[in-house]
């Protein structure tokens, strides 16, 4: 599978009604993105990919992520290939370590641990199944060096979220030529910087909590005050704002520094809303 252009991101897509997310499907499919994410939570995520494969034709369906923690490998193997004899060519999973306080609960306080080795030991279990994921099925959520060295090694390439046209660069470098890079875009269709900063501020700011995430940008240079007070330069680098030409110019700017694929997730003012025309708008820009 190699993937390019444009797909969409949504969490809509796995949590949403699974009428209107099938529906929506099949127009992003007729409007010619490339491929559709989505997000997971645990539960039944082979029932929402294969309801969106079973509304389209032609274009990719993946996880973005499935979180190892919530799956068993055994079962998730069985799942792939049940989606991938039905749907050959048209799934691609993506595969990740998700987040601390997503993952440990009262009873498994302390869950999330070694992350590295958690999806090395998860990939292990995949490859041993009685039915293996191919390494070419799968990419993995990778930020970091080492999550990215094992993307390279143990799958298709890379997934990154929440990230900047420089950190693609930097993951391709890491990777290497071979292996898909295929990095999520935020996008906000606005008039401005008031607004898109109404839109994005608190969204941001829920991710910046996290530990992987900030991490990553500090990484990339930001300093910590930046992260703290979300700078106009944090904002401006990890959310592409403004018209459709903005947009564009964000996701030329992620292929110029190595990306195979981008991915956008639109956020608007009404996070409960699917922003169908939003995407709509997007696809005839890209047309």
């Amino acid at each position: 599978m190699e993937l390019s252009g444009v797909g969409v991101w949504s969490h809509h897509l796995r949590f949403g009604d699974p009428a209107e997310a099938a529906d929506a499907a099949a127009e992003l499919d007729e409007l010619g993105y490339s491929a559709l994410w989505m997000p997971d939570a645990g539960g039944p995520v082979f029932e929402a990919v294969t309801n969106l494969l079973t509304a389209t034709d032609q274009i990719v369906v993946a996880t973005g992520i499935l979180n190892l923690w919530m799956h068993d490998p055994a079962g998730v193997a069985a799942s792939y290939a049940s989606v991938t004899e039905t749907y050959p060519g048209r799934f691609l999973m993506g595969v990740g370590v998700s987040h601390a306080v997503a993952v440990n609960n009262e009873q498994e306080p302390a869950r999330y641990r070694r992350p590295l080795a958690a999806m090395s030991a998860f990939l292990d279990q995949l490859d041993g199944a009685e039915q293996p994921v191919p390494a070419e099925g799968r990419v993995l959520a990778a930020l970091g060096p080492r999550m990215l060295d094992l993307a390279a090694k143990r799958a298709r390439g890379a997934h990154p979220y929440l990230v900047t046209t420089e950190h693609t660069r930097r993951a391709r470098q890491a990777l290497g030529d071979g292996p898909l890079l295929l990095p999520e875009q935020t996008v906000i269709l606005c008039t401005g910087r008031e607004e898109a900063r109404a839109i994005g501020d608190g969204w941001l700011r829920a991710y910046l909590a996290l530990p992987n995430y900030a991490n990553n940008l500090l990484r990339l240079g930001y300093a910590q005050e930046e992260l703290d007070s979300v700078s106009d330069r944090l904002f401006d680098d990890v959310l592409a704002w403004g018209d459709e030409e903005a947009i564009l110019r964000r996701l030329d700017e992620h292929r110029a520094a190595g990306a195979d694929h981008v991915c956008v997730q639109v956020i608007t003012a009404d996070s409960t809303a699917m922003p169908r025309q939003e995407w709509r708008t997007l696809a005839a820009a890209l047309r």
